[in-house]
This record gives C-alpha cells, sequence and structure tokens, in this order.
C-alpha cells in the first residue's frame, strides 16, 4: 500500500524483518530504508520500532542523531560538499557561498523545484583534490565555482 508521500510501508516492513536478527539492526535497516526510498519517512519509525521491539523514542532517537539520515525526499539530484580541514583550507567556503547561491538554499534543503538536495558532508575522502563534491554519488575534486556550473549545466541539458 502507498502512503501520501510515495514511499510502499509494505518495503519498510519487509526490509525491517529481513534485516531485525542482525547484529546492529537499526541502522542496517535505516540505511538499507535511505538507499530504496531515499529517505527516511517518519511513518516508518513504528514499523521499525515494532520489528525490532523497541520504543518510537529509542528509533527517532538514532534518525534524528545521525545527520546522514534524511527526513524528507531529496531533490532529483543529491549534491554533497566536504566541509572538512583539507577541503576548507582549499576554498570550500568560498565555493560552499557560491553553490548556495547558485541553488538558492542551505544545507539540508532542497531546491524549490524538487532538483537539487545540498548536504554538507565531513569528508569524502579526496582530500588530495580538494575541494570536493559528490553529485548523485559521482565525486568531483578541485571544484571551483565555474567547474560546479558546468557540472549543474550538464545535469541540466540533460533533462531538456
Amino acid at each position: 500500500m502507498d502512503t501520501p508521500n510515495g514511499w510502499d510501508k509494505s518495503t519498510i516492513s519487509s526490509i525491517a524483518l529481513e534485516l531485525k536478527d542482525q547484529p546492529g539492526a537499526l541502522l542496517l535497516i535505516l540505511r538499507r530504508i535511505q538507499d530504496q526510498v531515499g529517505y527516511v519517512p517518519e511513518e516508518s519509525v513504528p514499523l521499525i520500532a515494532s520489528a525490532l521491539n523497541l520504543s518510537r523514542a529509542e528509533v527517532h532517537g538514532v534518525v534524528s542523531f545521525y545527520h546522514d539520515f534524511r527526513h524528507h525526499p531529496p531533490g532529483r539530484h543529491v549534491i554533497r560538499l566536504c566541509r572538512a580541514e583539507s577541503c576548507q583550507a582549499m576554498g570550500a567556503v568560498a565555493l560552499a557561498r557560491h553553490i548556495k547561491e547558485r541553488l538558492r538554499v542551505d544545507f539540508g534543503q532542497t531546491t524549490a523545484d524538487g532538483q537539487y538536495t545540498l548536504d554538507a558532508v565531513y569528508c569524502l575522502g579526496n582530500c588530495a583534490c580538494s575541494p570536493a563534491i559528490t553529485v548523485d554519488g559521482e565525486i568531483y575534486g578541485r571544484v571551483s565555482a565555474r567547474s560546479f556550473d558546468d557540472a549543474i549545466a550538464s545535469l541540466e541539458a540533460r533533462r531538456q
């Protein structure tokens, strides 16, 4: 049965039941849900809690503690900007300012048209090529304002 937000309760339940006996099951379940659905719907918390015999508060506490878990559907394209020391030293602060202005969003937000979500991360493991971003999981290094704009233009050209 689909919910109003477009995710399926049976998907959540089957993930929870499949992983509930694994060590660290709660995090495994949350990660799998986010991977498949794109975020962890608030309405899924009771289903997860029931499968693991936890309180809703315990599940909600874990979801809200880890910043990597989304609470709302992401945009069509997810941009993650590294904010770790190496990237900051190589221009990520200015790049962040440019990206926020270009997309008209802050970290953790999605553009009004639903196309882009901007996330802050604290190391993409690409320090030698700072500053780094990912766009839909593909890593880019030595990113400048211009190369960012080129990447966005490429995405928009594919959309048309």
